[in-house]
């Protein structure tokens, strides 16, 4: 599958002026939301499917606990996150993506693609 990025391509359904202003434009805000670090990461790991709180740090890589506890907590709030507990109390919970967050699997091949195609791999 091929993602084509070009600007003609973006810039395609957009009414003139509607995103004149970053502030103004929901891609601004999504952005505002997903540029949070770790972020993105977090929603990267769990496109392979729900994960525990210790798998999904390890996965992550590099975010302390507590940043990855703020950033789980931020995603369930905006629905993009679902948090499972379990009944039996020996046993934890885990994350997965909701139906909103699995929406950002577009965004994630996006960057794939564009890293891809553009960085210089070591």
């Amino acid at each position: 599958m091929a993602i084509n990025l070009g600007i003609d391509s973006l810039r395609q359904g957009v009414p003139e002026g509607e995103c004149a202003s970053v502030r103004n434009c929901p891609a601004g805000e999504a952005i505002e939301i997903l540029q949070e670090k770790w972020t993105l990461h977090i929603v990267h790991a769990l496109l392979a499917g729900p994960k525990g709180f210790n798998e999904l740090g390890r996965e992550v890589g590099g975010c302390n606990p507590t940043t990855l506890t703020q950033r789980l907590a931020r995603l369930e709030s905006l629905g993009l996150v679902h948090r499972s507990c379990s009944a039996d109390a020996s046993l934890r919970g885990g994350y997965a993506l909701t139906e909103s967050g699995l929406g950002l699997s577009r965004v994630i091949a996006a960057i794939r693609s564009w890293a891809t195609s553009n960085l210089k791999a070591g």
